[in-house]
C-alpha cells in the first residue's frame, strides 16, 4: 500500500524551536493555572501533573466541564486495557513495554486516499486542543478527564471518504510480545471498534494524543486513542493502528463476544440496564483521595451531551442499544 502524501512543509515555514517552546510554556502556564484548582480541591498539590507541561487552549460547545477533574493518578492508573490485563490496574503496571514510536496507522476502505500514514503525518497541521468530557464506563464508575487532541472529523476528511463510506471501523495494535494480555484469549485479537460516519464526524467526537497537557500514556492507549464521550467507554478505542471506512456496520469485539450485553451503538443511557449493571446511576471517580468509595450520583441520557448528539438518533428505539 502506497504511503498517503500529504503537502510538504518548507523548511522556512518551520517556526524556530525558540519561539515554539516559548509558546508552548506560556500556553502550559495558562492552562494549568485554570486546570489545577478544580484538581487539587480536597488533594494534594503533588497528585496533580507538573504545571510547566505543554497544553493547548480549551474549545467551547460542550468541550469543557465545570465539574471536579478526576485526579492525574487515577485516570493514568485505573482503567480498563485487556491488551495489558483484566484488572484496572493491570494495564498501569504492564504497559510499559508498549513502544509508541515509531507509529503510523493504515487507511483504508470507502475513501479517495488511503495509506499507511506515520502519526506525525496523520496530524500534521491540525491545530491541538484540550476537552474536558466526562467518561462513562459500562460497569457503572465515571471520570471528568481533560484530553488532548484533535478532532476526529478533520483527520477523516483529509482522506476524502467516499458516498459509499457509511461506517468508520478502528483495530488497536496486537503484539503478544509487547501486550501480555494479547497472549490470552480474552478477546478475538485484535480489538475493533466502529461507529456511523455521522457519528464520527460529530464535533464532539476526539483523537486524543495526551491528558493534562502531557503526552498520553502507554496504560491509557498511547499514542492514539478515540474519545467518544456521550457511549461507554469500550467505545473509545485505544492505541490505534488500522482505520477503515467501510459500507456494512463493522465487527466490534464486545459486540461480537456478548451482542445481548454489548451493542454496537452503545450510547449511555440510564433508562436501558447492562444484565450485570444498572445505568441509573455512576460511580465518579473525581478530586477524593477515597475516589474508589466515592458517591454515586445519576447518570444522564447521552452522559449529559443529548444536547449535542440527541438529533443523531431521532426516531431510534432507545430500548434497543443493547
Amino acid at each position: 500500500m502506497p504511503p498517503l502524501r500529504l503537502p510538504r512543509i518548507r523548511d522556512c515555514e518551520v517556526t524556530d524551536e525558540a519561539v515554539w517552546r516559548q509558546r508552548r510554556r506560556l500556553l502550559a502556564g495558562m492552562t494549568a493555572a485554570a486546570l489545577l484548582p478544580a484538581c487539587r480541591r480536597g488533594e494534594d498539590a503533588a497528585t496533580a501533573p507538573d504545571a510547566a507541561a505543554p497544553a493547548f487552549p480549551q474549545s467551547a460547545d460542550g468541550h469543557r466541564s465545570d465539574e471536579p477533574l478526576t485526579r492525574y493518578e487515577d485516570v493514568t492508573g485505573y482503567n480498563n486495557f485487556y491488551e495489558f490485563g483484566s484488572g484496572k490496574g493491570d494495564p498501569a503496571a504492564a504497559a510499559k513495554t508498549l513502544r509508541t514510536a515509531p507509529w503510523s496507522v493504515a487507511v483504508l476502505g470507502e475513501c479517495a486516499r488511503p495509506g499507511n500514514v506515520p502519526l506525525e503525518t496523520l496530524l500534521a497541521g491540525i491545530g491541538q486542543e484540550q476537552r474536558i468530557y466526562r467518561l462513562r464506563c459500562v460497569e457503572g464508575w465515571s471520570m471528568v478527564i481533560p484530553w488532548d487532541g484533535v478532532p476526529l472529523a478533520q483527520v477523516l476528511r483529509r482522506f476524502e471518504p467516499t458516498a459509499a463510506a457509511k461506517f468508520v471501523a478502528f483495530t488497536t495494535l496486537a503484539d503478544p510480545d509487547q501486550m501480555p494480555g494479547v497472549r490470552r484469549p480474552t478477546l478475538d485479537w485484535p480489538y475493533r471498534e466502529g461507529l456511523r460516519i455521522d457519528e464520527a464526524m460529530h464535533p464532539l467526537a476526539f483523537l486524543a494524543t495526551g491528558v493534562y497537557g502531557q503526552p498520553l500514556p502507554q496504560q491509557n492507549g498511547a499514542p492514539l486513542r478515540l474519545v467518544v464521550p456521550w457511549k461507554y467507554g469500550f467505545k473509545s478505542i485505544k492505541s490505534i493502528v488500522a482505520i477503515e471506512f467501510t459500507h456494512a456496520m463493522p465487527y466490534t469485539s464486545w459486540n461480537a463476544l456478548q451482542p445481548q450485553e454489548y451493542g454496537f451503538h452503545a450510547n449511555v443511557n440510564p433508562d436501558v440496564d447492562h444484565p450485570r449493571w444498572s445505568q441509573r446511576s455512576e460511580r465518579r471517580i473525581a478530586g477524593t483521595a477515597a475516589s474508589l468509595l466515592a458517591e454515586r450520583i445519576p447518570t444522564r441520557l447521552f452522559n449529559g451531551y443529548a444536547e449535542q448528539v440527541g438529533s443523531l438518533y431521532a426516531g431510534m428505539d432507545l430500548r434497543q442499544w443493547y
